[in-house]
């Protein structure tokens, strides 16, 4: 039959893999040419701000860097990867990267990551408001 469809169970993959690079004009959030973006998870509480980042398939050891500059936390991550069956063999590899602004008061002397399960989980303290430790500042007329 011509002009059917042939359905495989590796089109499904390919076709996250079109919707996550940009449709027709529209790219896809990437943090640099070449780089594919990071799919993250945030969370802020009272004491820290913790981010999830699913990295499938990776060496924390080797193949992740974080790094904080100023207020803004960076992932980088590479991967490669192959997959052989009896007739089929896929490569898959590719540079990863993502930034994210901390939220104001975080304390990056003291984060900490852990990596389990294919799930980069990083941790920033924030630093503890102190309860009535507001200030009035007071508006001074312009003397012209």
């Amino acid at each position: 039959m011509t002009g059917m469809l042939e359905w495989r169970p590796s089109m499904l993959p390919d076709l996250f893999d079109w919707i996550d690079s940009g449709l027709g004009g529209f790219p896809a959030h990437r943090s640099a040419p070449g780089l594919h973006g990071i799919r993250i998870e945030e969370q802020l509480t009272e004491d820290a701000y913790t981010l999830c980042a699913e990295l499938p398939g990776i060496d924390p050891d080797k193949d992740v860097e974080i790094s904080v500059t100023g207020d803004v936390l960076t992932l980088r991550a590479e991967r490669t990867a192959e997959s052989a069956q009896k007739r089929h063999t896929e490569f898959r590899y590719g540079a990863y990267a993502r930034a994210v602004r901390l939220p104001s008061g975080a304390r990056r002397d003291g984060a900490t990551a852990v990596y389990k399960d294919g799930i980069l989980t990083v941790t920033v303290p924030l630093a503890s408001a102190e309860k009535g430790s507001s200030r009035t500042i007071p508006v001074q007329r312009d003397p012209s």
